[in-house]
């Protein structure tokens, strides 16, 4: 924004710049135009004087020697003629194109004293000229030529002096928009970064009232804002947890009447729908705790993205992840059995090493698997580790069922179930969990499809290198 702002501004000065030396230059060159006419108009009638009186003497010695003296003084020639006589000085001839034009204009009695404007580069002289002689009859003519290379010369010292005047003006013009572009967009730059900083951690600090009133308002605004939508997820979010875990008081006192109660029980219909009431209650109570380490992964999440978006955080411990995938491979193991899933883990790659929380990342590859075992029942599962273009990724894939295109974008929605697993037990919390634990360490969850069947899920990590530097 700031380049566009200054192209804009750029463009502006240099056309106020270039009318402005513009108008300088031409006033210049009519001004020296009109000094050197009226000098030479001024001589050329002196010498018209001098021609009409030298014809009334018939002696045009005092003539001659007048304009030899100027064309010495000056090195511009004159050429008179005077009652069929041509008198000139300087080498100035008739047969000169224009001095021959000069002459026939002014046999006619039209005098011509105007000169060309003076050009800073240009070349050649000019000519003026005019009759003389009674009301009634033209005795001669004079044509002076006009050397016009003492004026170009002060024109193009004038010419040095404005356009070093125009690019000090067009510097001193541009370092002023550049500071005024950053004034003004600094508060705006600062505004981005906020907004920016609150959609993706939810929260962020108070801006500077700096800029323009407009701006200043806007800050002010901004920040107020800010707070109230910062204040209001974080109530949120206390609700979501606070709720959760308060329900698990009356519900596990709840679970505890039920249990007394089916010591009491006789029948076999009575103890069976007691069995269903428990089972709902295993169900609320695996809702219950989703909700909380949904609440708590979120809340790290939000915090990951503060950290990084600051760079100010302490950075994550540098592990190698084969020692905790082995760990969690021996954890769900007789779950695997159960399902008659096979479970293998390939052995460690060497160099692969990745900045995580060593407690999260078991939490995320238990879900997984989980998941594989719950949703996959019978499929073979790999856990394994690989080298990526950015980093490394902690691969689980299976070759199950896995699920179709259009509902892997979905699965890590809270509370979403694929259909056809509404009759599995669940509560469509884990995908959203390992989701955000993996933005908690700076990292991200991948689904897709497994060939030629299945499911992969890629927990993919930055370079710890590029983690330290981000």
């Amino acid at each position: 924004m700031k380049v566009r702002v200054l192209g804009i501004l750029s463009l502006l000065v240099v056309i106020i710049v270039v009318t402005v030396s513009s108008v300088i230059l031409t006033s210049a060159s009519r001004e020296l135009t009109q000094e050197l006419q009226i000098n030479r108009v001024a001589a050329l009638n002196r010498f018209a004087q001098l021609a009409s009186d030298a014809a009334e003497d018939n002696d045009t010695t005092q003539l001659q020697r007048e304009m030899d003296r100027y064309s010495e003084l000056y090195g511009e020639g004159i050429l008179i003629r005077l009652q069929g006589r041509i008198i000139h000085s300087g080498g100035l001839s008739e047969d000169h194109p224009d001095v021959g034009n000069a002459l026939n204009r002014a046999s006619l009695n039209l005098s011509d004293t105007t000169l060309n404007p003076v050009r800073a580069f240009g070349t050649g002289g000019d000519t003026i000229s005019r009759s003389f002689g009674t009301a009634s009859q033209v005795l001669g003519e004079v044509v002076m030529e006009v050397n016009l290379d003492a004026a170009r010369q002060k024109l193009r010292e004038r010419w040095i002096a404005v356009v070093l005047a125009a690019v000090a003006l067009g510097a001193l013009l541009l370092l002023a928009a550049a500071r005024i572009t950053a004034w003004v967009l600094r508060p705006v730059h600062r505004l981005s970064r906020a907004v920016h900083e609150l959609e993706t951690t939810g929260k962020t600090g108070q801006l500077p009232e700096a800029g323009p009133p407009e701006l200043r308002e806007l800050s002010r605004s901004f920040t107020a804002m800010a707070g109230t939508v910062t204040d209001s997820m974080e109530s949120q979010r206390r609700l979501i947890a606070d709720t959760s875990h308060q329900l698990r008081n009356p519900v596990g006192a709840l679970r505890l009447r039920i249990d007394l109660l089916q010591l009491e029980l006789k029948s076999e219909p009575e103890k069976a729908a007691a069995a269903g009431v428990v089972a709902e209650l295993e169900r609320v109570e695996e809702m219950l705790d989703g909700v909380l380490k949904l609440a708590t992964a979120e809340h790290r999440a939000f915090e990951g993205a503060a950290r990084a978006d600051q760079a100010e955080h302490q950075r994550h411990a540098v592990i190698d992840p084969f020692p905790i995938l082995q760990g969690e491979v021996e954890r769900a193991a007789p779950a695997a059995r159960n399902a008659g899933s096979q479970l293998s883990l390939e052995g460690p790659a060497p160099g692969n090493q990745i900045a995580c929380d060593p407690d999260e990342l078991a939490h995320m590859v238990g879900e997984l698997l989980t998941n594989a075992i719950k949703y996959a029942p019978g499929a073979h599962i790999t856990v394994a580790t690989l080298q990526t273009q950015g980093g490394t990724a902690v691969v689980i894939s299976d070759d199950g069922p896995g699920l179709p295109a259009e509902q892997l974008a979905a699965s890590t929605s809270r509370f979403w179930r694929a259909p056809q697993h509404s009759k599995i037990p669940g509560n469509g919390l884990g995908m959203t969990i390992v989701e955000r634990l993996a933005q908690a360490n700076r990292g991200r969850l991948v689904l897709e499809p497994h060939k030629p069947h299945g499911l992969t899920a890629r927990l993919e990590f930055a370079k710890p290198e590029e983690d330290m530097h981000a």
